[in-house]
């Protein structure tokens, strides 16, 4: 079965693309979507293309990535679409001309700890100098917003004066790192962003992931809750490879992409909103045991070789105070063990020859 055939997760896309936000402002527009083969934007343009369907929107997704393969295995159903066309393209390289561009959606980032360890370069430029190119294609051909999909990697850990991270806060990063690579070039986008609306006066949102999972994680992804996924897919036995009394938010995957609608559509230009969900803070040793649990397995030890430790956060808890979008209208809809039962009953039906393609 194609992940889009799935009928719990058609439920996850009709539920965003139902939800009750200003849609006419991408009715006939254009939206450019980086990193489109990837978990979130991946799911947001199934939202887009649910809503052309059903609503009429006629909204054009230009949908780009680096593997033209990937996309079309994964976008197949709305490859010969009129709203629908892919440009292959490495956003750290001058951007093929598209035209004018309405919206442009940033979602293009390594995400992952072994990425972080093994391509660091490639970590850094694409969240700096993919997102200046992506931006000054945005203010050189009339965009309407500009949303960078940030992270609470920004906040780096916790200083022991706060319960959680308000979009004021600023933790302590050791810049002197390997592993700071990702949250410092994430802290650089979003500087560029604002130089960007001073400079260029471009209406730019910004938004504060929490740790994302969902049925559209990729085999490649190195995160503990994605290798949690993928044990539990195989029904063996949960790798913890620490002491897991670390303490994150997490969301799924069809409550960020809400946030980042709401954001998108609703959100003050110049503005970050974190997302994230109290119903979705658990430690990393009771999240590896609702996985377990579910599927009937049993949580085991194991020491982290040198370049999968490299890429580990430091953050020892890092929860998101996600207020700010909660007083645009969003909630989230799935609790954690909620979301996680929705990931591996999907994934369990999905054709394994898709899944490891990244669906």
């Amino acid at each position: 079965m194609r992940i889009l055939n799935n009928p719990i997760y058609t439920q996850d896309i009709k539920y965003v693309a139902n939800l009750s936000l200003p849609w006419e402002r991408l009715r006939n527009k254009k939206i450019l979507i980086s990193g489109a083969s990837g978990m979130i934007g991946s799911f947001f343009i199934d939202v887009i293309m649910y809503r052309n369907e059903y609503f009429y929107e006629n909204c054009l997704v230009i949908a780009v990535g680096r593997d033209e393969m990937k996309a079309q295995e994964r976008f197949c159903s709305y490859w010969k679409s009129d709203c629908f066309t892919f440009l292959q393209q490495d956003i750290n390289a001058p951007l093929s001309d598209m035209g004018d561009i309405d919206f442009v959606i940033h979602a293009a980032s390594n995400t992952h700890p072994v990425a972080y360890a093994s391509d660091p370069i490639g970590t850094v430029t694409t969240n700096i100098i993919g997102t200046y190119n992506l931006l000054n294609y945005a203010s050189e051909h009339n965009a309407e917003r500009f949303l960078f999909a940030s992270s609470v990697e920004i906040y780096g850990e916790n200083r022991g004066d706060i319960e959680k991270f308000d979009e004021s806060y600023c933790g302590f990063i050791d810049c002197n790192t390997l592993r700071a690579g990702y949250p410092e070039s994430k802290r650089a986008g979003e500087a560029i962003c604002q130089a960007f609306i001073k400079q260029k006066g471009l209406n730019i949102v910004i938004t504060r992931l929490s740790r994302i999972y969902g049925p559209t994680i990729q085999m490649s992804d190195t995160k503990a809750i994605s290798q949690f996924i993928k044990k539990a897919l195989s029904r063996e036995n949960i790798i913890l490879k620490s002491g897991g009394t670390q303490l994150y938010s997490y969301n799924y995957i069809a409550d960020a992409v809400s946030g980042m609608l709401t954001v998108l559509l609703k959100g003050e230009c110049g503005e970050a909103y974190n997302i994230s969900d109290d119903e979705s803070n658990i430690t990393l040793k009771d999240l590896a045991g609702t996985i377990a649990k579910y599927v009937e397995t049993e949580v085991v030890f194991e020491t982290p070789d040198k370049i999968e430790e490299s890429g580990y956060s430091k953050a020892t808890k890092a929860l998101l105070d996600s207020r700010k979008l909660q007083n645009l209208g969003w909630k989230a809809k799935y609790s954690i063990q909620h979301g996680l039962i929705r990931t591996i009953d999907i994934l369990s039906e999905v054709d394994s020859t898709e899944f490891l393609k990244g669906h």
